[in-house]
């Protein structure tokens, strides 16, 4: 008897997946809820587990587009899980029994069931192997090595070499694109063929900011558990400013403009398989340590390809950062359906003027990104002129002012 494995469910707007990695190999034994398979959709990565011990027979191969409901795999119950649940039996007797009785037991010569079984599907005879246990018995790593000859047999061939590109050659090599990255590549295009996007700049200096992750990293790590980076302020930052310039908050829909009272910032994250954009919600009302914490399960999540469509579906304005690679200056991609995004960059030291004289300070551009439909050059500029106040004086973020 055995179970079919489909293709979950896994979002309203999600009709099919790829099958990216199998996790298990044909013939193993599963456990219930052991994680036997990733799927890959347009959006994000899940897990697919067992749902029932058993044996695993996978139908789809790597790289499958799969339709929700699909079959994946099945897992034969019944003698093959009976059979399982005997060798772990023999295993721990093996482990507790006396000396005595296991010789007793294998005095015969007869393989133990694991060894029966892998001699089994080998197609190997028994009787025509050697046992190297106690009294001659077959164990099994003699099963395991039965087919030893014919390993030896093909390592006596000449081995192939491997074509060693010459100087100046041309070579090439296609990889198919993944889900998220076609779909990614899919968006950016419309983005930039679907809305006026502009781009104004600002510098900042970071030194306040600098000085106050300095004078309190320590106690704030302590209190919270959680570092005090730069993120957290220019969420704050920005989710100040959006209550002044509430039009680079909102969105177009049809031939209407939604403004929200509300700040749901998404965080541009690289993660293996791409770029990923998860949201803290309801950020305008979160402490700079409670900012620092979802960013930091987020990123781990990201980085594990955990997050669900959930933490990546919504959020009202966007906060990425090109400065932990090194970018000193770029020009970011709205992330649609919202209207602007903003762009963190690396902290260089550079001379600026203060009060009529040449001083060092290290200095961070930013870039706002925006839709000219719905936001004006006054309140992109005004918006990212309040962010760069914020900022340079991060008292006002705790005084709201």
């Amino acid at each position: 008897m055995s179970l079919e494995i489909k293709v979950p469910p896994v979002g309203e707007s999600i009709s099919e997946v790829v099958l990216s990695q199998w996790k298990k190999n044909d013939g193993d034994f599963v456990e219930m809820d052991e994680v036997i398979a990733e799927l890959e959709s347009d959006k994000a990565t899940f897990e697919l587990t067992a749902e029932k011990a058993g044996i695993l027979r996978i139908i789809a191969k790597e790289g499958d587009t799969l339709a929700i409901g699909a079959a994946v795999c099945t897992i034969e119950e019944g003698t093959a899980v009976a059979q399982k649940q005997e060798e772990k039996e023999v295993t721990q007797a093996e482990s507790t029994a006396p000396a005595a009785e296991k010789d007793k037991a294998y005095a015969s010569g007869v393989p133990s069931p694991a060894a029966a079984k892998i001699l089994a599907e080998k197609g190997v005879d028994p009787a025509s192997i050697a046992g190297s246990g106690r009294d001659g018995r077959l164990t099994k790593e003699d099963a395991i090595k039965a087919e030893a000859p014919k390993a030896e047999s093909l390592k006596s061939k000449p081995a192939v070499q491997p074509t060693v590109a010459s100087a100046g050659s041309r070579n090439e090599r296609r990889e198919k694109m993944s889900s998220l990255r076609k779909t990614v590549a899919k968006r950016l295009v419309t983005v930039k063929n679907e809305t006026a996007m502009l781009t104004t700049f600002n510098e900042v200096d970071m030194k306040p900011v600098m000085d106050l992750r300095t004078k309190y990293k320590d106690k704030f790590k302590e209190k919270f558990g959680v570092g005090l980076g730069f993120m957290s302020f220019f969420t704050k930052a920005v989710c100040e400013a959006l209550k002044d310039f509430p039009a680079v908050n909102a969105r177009i829909d049809g031939e209407e403009i939604v403004y929200n009272d509300f700040a749901d910032i998404s965080i541009a994250v690289s993660a293996p398989k791409g770029l990923v954009v998860p949201i803290i919600r309801g950020a305008d009302s979160l402490s700079l340590a409670q900012i620092e914490s979802a960013v930091m399960e987020l990123a781990g999540k990201a980085r594990e390809n955990k997050l669900t469509i959930e933490e990546m579906t919504g959020g009202t304005f966007t906060i990425t950062n090109g400065g932990v690679f090194g970018s000193m200056m770029s020009t970011p991609i709205i992330n649609a359906p919202q209207s602007a995004i903003l762009g963190m960059h690396n902290i260089v030291e550079r001379p600026i003027a203060v009060n009529g004289e040449v001083v060092i300070r290290p200095i961070m551009y930013i870039a706002l990104s925006y839709d000219h439909r719905i936001i004006d050059g006054r309140e992109s500029v005004g918006f990212l002129v309040r962010v760069k106040q914020l900022l340079e004086d991060p008292a006002r973020l705790l005084l709201g002012v």
